[in-house]
């Protein structure tokens, strides 16, 4: 049994390079039983009514990967929240909730996209919570394609802007918000995204040895993925795109 988990590809037509290596990744995935898609699959997502060549392109790659007998699920991420449902059956995918627990041989791991993780920004996670509003995302997805373009271009160089002016560390985890979140689903291994600092940390709380595996951004040149396996378990790898 092989699962494939992936994050934070930031997908968008002016990246081709980036389109090809994804579509050569899912080609490659001859082995996979699962792909998990943990957020931020594309640089921006206003909503499913949006179809494009690039879009469809996208969606078809997914769906021959379903139709070969891969089960594929996708979570939102920070950049990509209104995608729905309508975009996963066009894709043979299934959504799935932020804080999925999977079961992979005897290991229970804990899925999140990373962005609840980031409690020291304050205002981000004030904003997070609108944004994930279901009466807020109703109201954004009954204006017109042009005005949605217009509000998330102008929601992404806001959060370029404040980017290049907070620290490292407001923008990174919180280490207490980490273990709070673990302990609540009762797992000792934590995989996620967002962040964009791929790494592997282990420590020990209360006597247990605990894990958090964080998936990398991808280039035009470069992904990063985990695979797990019954025989290897849950590994962290860069390849070549």
């Amino acid at each position: 049994m092989t699962v494939y988990f992936i994050s934070d590809l930031h997908l968008e037509p002016s990246r081709p390079a980036l389109a090809d290596g994804f579509l050569r990744f899912i080609n490659s995935l001859t082995d996979a039983e699962a792909l998990y898609i943990l957020g931020d699959f594309f640089e921006v997502w206003i909503g499913d009514d949006l179809q494009t060549p690039f879009t469809k392109l996208v969606e078809e790659a997914l769906r021959g990967l379903s139709e070969r007998g891969c089960k594929v699920y996708i979570m939102h991420g920070n950049r990509d929240f209104l995608l729905g449902q309508a975009f996963c059956q066009r894709a043979g995918a299934s959504l799935i909730d932020e804080g999925t627990c999977l079961t992979l041989g005897n290991e229970r791991i804990l899925l999140l996209h990373g962005d609840s993780l980031c409690t020291a920004d304050v205002e981000y996670i004030k904003m997070r919570g609108l944004f994930r509003s279901p009466t807020w995302q109703q109201q954004i997805l009954s204006k017109t394609i042009e005005e949605r373009i217009a509000f998330a271009r102008q929601v992404r160089d806001e959060s370029q802007r404040k980017g290049q002016m907070q620290s490292i560390e407001i923008m990174d985890v919180t280490q207490d918000e980490v273990v709070n979140v673990m302990q609540q689903a009762d797992v000792h291994t934590l995989l996620h995204g967002h962040t964009h600092r791929p790494a592997v940390h282990h420590w020990q709380e209360n006597g247990q040895s605990m894990t958090r595996m964080v998936l990398g951004d991808w280039s035009d040149q470069q992904g990063w993925m985990a695979r797990w396996t019954s025989e290897d378990g849950l590994q962290l790898s860069e390849f070549e795109l």
